[in-house]
Formats: structure tokens, sequence, C-alpha cells
């Protein structure tokens, strides 16, 4: 009877020794198959802090032409130095207007374009001028007007609607009038409030950069459209927002590679760095006053 008992004892021992290996080699499989569980793999989560790499091979420095409203922002003096830090490369911004940006990539005066007119992007790409063409982030444009509200538009989300009342009324607005990205959308909107202001007394073309044309309507009590970052970075001026929340508001920026550049390595470079996790980063934890200016969102076109 004690043999047999045991006996018995042993028996079951062994076999949850078995169950027990069974289950450990079948759990290991699974992970070397998945590694990180239900985690997709491939591109590091955008926010992770995940370093860039320069990689081997890139060459010289490099010409970005953009806007006016990333380099008024600030963003710029964060973002390149990092970028010349880690790749060894010096980046010459020269800032201007959308249209004039995407001119300079055309005429070969450029490596990388940033930008923010996505219509003109996709048309600098499919004429051959563009390549490695990124979303890189957003923000929103502003109707901004003076504190009083002459044309009461105030809280308006039609941006088509704050227009029109603001021609009724014929309030004073100043048009960068540069063919900058905010000046094509400003057209636009215009053409969807079914307006021209061209010829107007109350409309003015400040042929400027964004900083210049806020200061210039914040000078004549006008209204003015504007990007969200470059509205935030001027901190002293006595404009407030009156309209926004439009759909057609929305502000997306690009980074092109312009096609005639003699370094497309170190071109490449900075728009790898810009789109990776650690430049995204950058552009996240980016505040003025305690506020982002851009929302990161790297996705390749």
């Amino acid at each position: 009877m004690v043999k047999n008992c045991l006996a018995k004892k042993f028996s079951l021992l062994i076999l949850i020794l078995l169950l027990t290996l069974s289950i450990g080699f079948g759990c290991a499989s699974q992970d070397a198959e998945n590694p990180a569980g239900d985690q997709e793999q491939g591109t590091p989560e955008q926010g992770s802090a995940e370093s860039w790499t320069a990689p081997d091979g890139i060459e010289g420095d490099i010409t970005l032409a953009t806007t006016t409203s990333t380099e008024d922002s600030g963003l710029l003096d964060v973002l390149i130095p990092a970028f010349e830090e880690k790749a060894n490369i010096e980046v010459k911004v020269v800032a201007v207007g959308t249209g004039q940006a995407i001119q300079l990539g055309e005429d070969g005066n450029a490596d990388v374009i940033l930008v923010h007119a996505r219509a003109s992007e996709d048309q600098f790409v499919s004429e051959g001028f563009g390549s490695n063409a990124w979303d890189v982030m957003y923000n929103q444009f502003l109707l901004v007007g003076p504190a009083d509200d002459p044309a009461g538009i105030n809280g308006m989300t039609d941006a088509a609607k704050a227009l029109q009342t603001i021609a009724e009324k014929e309030a004073k607005f100043v048009s960068r009038g540069d063919d900058s990205g905010t000046h094509k959308k400003e057209l636009t909107l215009w053409e969807n409030a079914d307006i021209d202001p061209n010829g107007t007394e109350w409309y003015v073309s400040a042929g400027q950069g964004m900083g210049a044309t806020l200061r210039m309507a914040d000078e004549v009590g006008g209204y003015t459209l504007t990007d969200e970052a470059t509205f935030i970075a001027q901190e002293d001026l006595d404009l407030v927002v009156q309209a926004q929340g439009d759909e057609l508001l929305f502000n997306p920026y690009g980074i092109i590679k312009v096609n005639s550049t003699e370094k497309p390595n170190a071109a490449d470079a900075l728009i790898s760095f810009v789109t990776s996790s650690e430049g995204q980063n950058i552009i996240k934890d980016f505040q003025v006053s305690g506020k982002a200016l851009f929302v990161p969102d790297a996705n390749q076109r």
C-alpha cells in the first residue's frame, strides 16, 4: 500500500512538471513571434523618447526654405540646432511666404522646403520638383481683431460668415498679400464667402510676413487671418481671437526634398530628423507662454 501511494504521488509530480515545462515553452515561442504582445512593431510611437541617429554619408550644408510663420513662432530656433548638432550639418533658413519658398525650390535655390499650402505642395511634387514629402505638424488659422470687435464676429465658427460680416460692416481688414500659405487660405475663404475685397477702402494688403501683418492690424485696429503659432508668439499685441474652429481653418505643414538639390543625403537627413520621434517630440514640447504651438503629425504622403 505504501509503495503504491508513493508511486502515485511520484507520477503526479512528474505530470505537473511536464505540464509546467509545456506552458513555459509555449509562452517563450509566443513571445519570440510577438515580443511586444499586442503592440504594433515598426516606427516608434510619436512621443517616444527614442533618439535619432544621423545616417552615414551625409554631406554639406543645406538651405531650408520655409514660411515666416515657422520662423516667427520660434520653433526653428530649437528644432534646427538640435539637428545641426547631431548631423554636423549647417542649415541656412530662408523664411518667406509659402509661394516664395516653393519658387525657391523650383528655381533650385533651396534643398528642402517646409511650408503650409497642401494644394501647392502636391503640385510641387507632381510636377517633379520635389519628393520625400511628409506631413509634419498642424495647428489652426485664426481670425483675430481688436478687443472691441467693431464687426461683431466674436465667437463665430463659420469663417465665411465672419468675413461676410466684416465686409458688410466695412471693418478694417489687413491681408498679408504676399502669396504665402496664409494669404492663399485667406483668398480661399473670401471666395467661399462670395466676396472680392480688392479695391475697397477697408481692405489693406500689407505685402509682409505674418508677424509684421499682425502688428499692422494691431496698429490700425483691424482684423486679419493668422496662423495660431505666430499669433501666440506675438505677446505684445492687443488683438484677440474673434473667430475660430471652422474645419476650413485647419493648418497643416509639410516638408519636402527639392529634387534638384546637390546634397540629397543631407536633405533626406533633415527630413528624417524632423519626422522622427525625437524631432516630433521637440515640436510637441515647444511652447510659448505655457501653450503648445503645433501638434506633431509625421506621416509620409
